[in-house]
């Protein structure tokens, strides 16, 4: 492969253009880029490896392959692409890496259409993400076969032929944009918002990283397209990004934007914070109220740290039933090897089921993870503020319900914190710390040490309703059914395929929903909507008819794909 492609040229040498050219030159291959612009030479050479590096176009004309890799507007291109067809022997594969533009009109400007061939990157430098060949109906086999080749060579995953490289688009978009909007409303920090989705969903990249990569300036143009196209308001770009564009935080390519880059495009991590560390309690004991998924997934969690834990259920039965649970899955974890019988034995020696809430009055912390309604927290909320000792911290892992409402009915608002781990809780490491305006110092820093303690990572936000996970990752998952359900020929099917081959996403949205549960991710849907009121958090009809009909997905064997 190194050996078929002898010379390959990349024209444009800002973020993509260069991550292209570094990728090429690691994998063997003799690469030589070419920028107009003397700066952007002189700056990228030290970070060129052996790579040649010229400001003349001229030193192409023996490239077997050139990669197209200017700025996204046609003209440019169209120029670029036309002086390499004049250039460049006639078998010579010109590659665009347009991520928005028409591949067929650039290769008839080019005077060369047989060709020229697309290679599209949803999201440029990022781990994970493929890479779509987009031929045209003039492109030479050749042509493709030499693209094909190549996105191996640039560290990407090819994406299977056919591939709808637009529909993986118009679905980021608007995830990016409603997390620029999120960050600058204060909501949450720029990498707790890009760890909670990493974290939370398994995601290669946040959604600011992501919109770095691809560029703030892209990204707004190409939402503004969106919007005219479709008249949807979440598809009108958030201010936020037209305020970066003016002081010229375009992301990745400008060495600034919601982080800050060196000359080779690779992150500049900034100065720690000077402040003096919250003082936290000492936790040794835990409580736990709840017995089921959540609950168990938080004890077992906490015994495996070595921390005394207490789990109160309802009744003596469900009590002792949790922690005949929580065995069970330590034998597992013992019969695959991932834990020694003595540790486990250990682990369950430190947890106590009971029926009386009245036994946590001396835990340092208590968790409440019983059924996600409002009502019944703020009845255990009220329990606790009698039971619990003064000082004791009280947790709630609701994911979407108000915290200050469970605050309030404790009576004591300055103990009380959210903990939202994620399902399954002994595994995941992301739980959202979420911090109301009565919240106390000492309750904060308990919350975030017992994170650490378990392994976990923490991420804060503010107490309003999805936080950061739910918030961002529902509507991505409505707006994926209202485009199948909008469109004539989407296929369920091909729409996971592109997010999940040129995004680099685990699971595609549909294969998501099915495994949240349709009814799960209904609720949630419905909570986001009754909060903000916005078009893109109405449930769309198919979600709703599908659980009217009893289809909730992987536990039913029926939802969006049969299971």
């Amino acid at each position: 492969m190194v050996e078929q492609h002898r010379v390959v040229g990349v024209v444009g040498l800002g973020s993509l253009g260069l991550s292209v050219l570094r990728a090429l030159d690691a994998g063997g291959v003799r690469v030589i880029g070419v920028d107009s612009d003397p700066e952007v030479v002189a700056a990228v050479r030290p970070w060129a490896g052996s790579a040649e590096v010229s400001g003349e176009l001229e030193t192409l004309g023996e490239a077997d392959v050139v990669v197209e890799a200017v700025s996204e507007e046609f003209e440019g291109k169209a120029e670029v692409l036309r002086r390499l067809g004049a250039l460049c022997p006639r078998v010579t594969a010109l590659v665009t890496t347009t991520g928005a533009l028409s591949v067929p009109a650039l290769a008839v400007a080019s005077g060369r259409p047989a060709q020229v061939v697309g290679v599209r990157f949803a999201v440029p430098a990022s781990p994970r993400a493929g890479a779509a060949v987009v031929p045209t109906t003039m492109t030479a086999p050749e042509a493709v076969s030499a693209a094909e080749d190549l996105v191996p060579l640039l560290g990407r995953t090819l994406a299977p032929r056919g591939t709808d490289t637009a529909v993986a688009r118009e679905l980021l978009l608007p995830y990016l944009g409603r997390a620029a909007a999120l960050h600058e409303a204060g909501y949450a920090s720029c990498e707790d918002i890009d760890t909670a989705m990493r974290l939370g969903c398994g995601l290669p990249a946040g959604p600011l990283e992501m919109l770095d990569a691809v560029g703030v300036d892209t990204v707004h143009r190409e939402l503004a397209d969106l919007h005219r196209r479709t008249g949807l308001p979440y598809h009108r770009p958030p201010a936020a990004l037209e305020r970066m564009i003016g002081s010229g935080r375009l992301g990745r390519k400008s060495g600034q934007g919601f982080y800050t880059y060196d000359a080779a495009g690779l992150r500049i991590a900034p100065a720690a914070p000077d402040r003096a560390p919250e003082s936290a309690p000492a936790v040794e004991h835990v409580g736990v109220v709840g017995t089921g998924t959540m609950a168990r997934g938080i004890a077992q969690a906490l015994v495996l740290a070595g921390v005394r834990t207490t789990l109160v259920g309802r009744t003596t039965e469900r009590a002792d039933a949790a922690r005949a649970a929580v065995g069970s899955s330590l034998d597992r974890s013992v019969s695959r090897g991932r834990l020694a019988p003595e540790a486990a034995r250990a682990a369950l020696d430190l947890m106590r089921a009971e029926q009386d809430a009245a036994v946590l009055f001396d835990c340092d912390l208590v968790v409440e993870a019983v059924v996600e309604d409002l009502l019944v927290k703020r009845t255990v909320f009220e329990q606790l503020g009698k039971v619990c000792r003064p000082g004791t911290v009280l947790a709630t892992t609701t994911s979407s319900l108000s915290v200050a409402a469970c605050a309030a009915a404790s009576g004591r608002p300055d103990d009380v914190i959210g903990m939202h781990f994620f399902n399954p809780a002994q595994v995941m490491r992301l739980v959202e710390v979420v911090r109301t305006e009565a919240t106390g110092d000492p309750a904060h820093a308990a919350a975030r040490a017992l994170c650490e303690r378990l392994g976990k990572t923490a991420v804060g936000c503010g107490d309003r309703t999805g936080f950061i996970v739910n918030y961002l990752l529902f509507p991505y998952l409505n707006h994926a059914i209202g485009a199948v359900e909008s469109s004539g020929s989407l296929d369920l099917g091909e729409v996971d395929s592109a997010v999940e081959s040129l995004l680099g996403f685990p699971l595609g949205p549909f294969t998501l929903l099915d495994t949240v549960g349709l009814d799960v991710s209904l609720a949630i849907l419905e909570r986001l909507h009754e909060t903000f009121g916005t078009e893109d958090f109405t449930p769309a009809p198919s979600l709703r008819h599908l659980v009217a009909l009893g289809h909730l997905g992987r536990k039913t064997g029926t939802g969006f794909r049969t299971v």
